[in-house]
């Protein structure tokens, strides 16, 4: 089964009402390997390694079939400071 940006993309922002999801295929194109950045407000009072394991309770499925798997957890607060500029 290959895995796309898509499929994650939507999968996150559904289970997670993610304020906004990034996912980047960065194995050219086999699915093996996805970056994200999910911003929810879901994370707000938890620790990274919570916020992270959110994440892979949502995608437990699919990270069996996933070799390299990176994510950045922000709350719409946190993701808002960092684009101030």
């Amino acid at each position: 089964m290959t895995i796309s940006e898509d499929f994650l993309k939507s999968k996150l922002t559904d289970t997670l009402d993610a304020s906004y999801v990034s996912v980047n295929d960065d194995s050219d194109g086999c699915g093996a390997k996805f970056s994200v950045i999910v911003v929810s407000d879901k994370f707000i009072g938890k620790t990274l390694l919570q916020r992270h394991r959110m994440v892979n309770e949502v995608l437990a499925e699919e990270l069996k079939e996933i070799h390299a798997f990176s994510q950045k957890t922000l709350t719409t607060e946190q993701w808002d400071n960092l684009n101030k500029n």
